[in-house]
Parts: C-alpha cells; structure tokens; sequence
C-alpha cells in the first residue's frame, strides 16, 4: 500500500511530487529546501540557517508520518559548494547525537530555488 504524506508544516511541494510517500514501513521524504513554510519561500542566511530550515522541515513531515528523526536510516545530501561541508556538518549532527543513519553527499551545480543545500531522507517505521 502506497500512502502520501502531507503536512502544512513542512513547505508545498515546487512541482508535481509529494512531500513523502509511504510504502512498507519505509517512509521516502522528497528532498527538503530552506523553505519557510508559513511564507512559502526561502528564508535568508548561509549554510548553517538553511541546513536548519531543512532539518526542520524533515522533522515536520517524519512527525506528521509518526515517525522523529531516529527512524531515519539514509540521507542523501545536496550542496551548491562543498566548501559549505564542515557548516552544514555542525548543524546536521546536532539532529543524530547517537547513531547516525548512512548517508551520502555531493556537490551540485546547481539546486532549486538557488538553495544551498538540499536533503533527502530514507526512514522506517521500527526503531
């Protein structure tokens, strides 16, 4: 079964996608910007204010899913300049104190909105 996660705490999606699809006890979050979600558009500063805008809006839909950020197994992470990397690293860590989930992370030419980071999240319904 294939169920589609929504929330108005989290921003709307910029294209014809979901915000998180839900299937088997796996929950697929589409990637997240620095969006503000009571604005509807990116909020300003540098690496470490988006990365937290991001995670914030990640733990938005996990919460609206059921799920917090201990259910998250994989993030794939977007950067427009890896020289933002050790930033973002500070901000991202501070989410997974214990037992970090695997992760991947790239540098891009270029991401929505000019947004300087994007994540996506893989997480399960059991701990």
């Amino acid at each position: 079964m294939r169920k589609s996660i929504k929330t108005d705490k989290a921003p709307k999606a910029i294209g014809p996608y979901s915000q998180a699809i839900e299937t088997d006890g796996y929950l697929f979050l589409s990637g997240q910007l620095a969006i503000d979600p009571a604005k509807g558009a990116m909020i300003d500063g540098g690496i470490v204010e988006q990365t937290a805008q991001v995670m914030t809006n990640i733990g938005s839909i996990l919460k609206e899913a059921g799920l917090d950020y201990g259910n998250i197994v994989k993030t794939t992470i977007f950067l427009s300049d890896m020289g933002n990397f050790q930033k973002m690293n500070e901000v991202y860590g501070r989410y997974f104190p214990d037992s970090p989930p695997a992760r991947s992370c790239f540098e891009v030419s270029k991401l929505p909105l000019n947004a300087l980071i994007e994540i996506e999240v893989i997480a399960v319904k059991a701990k």
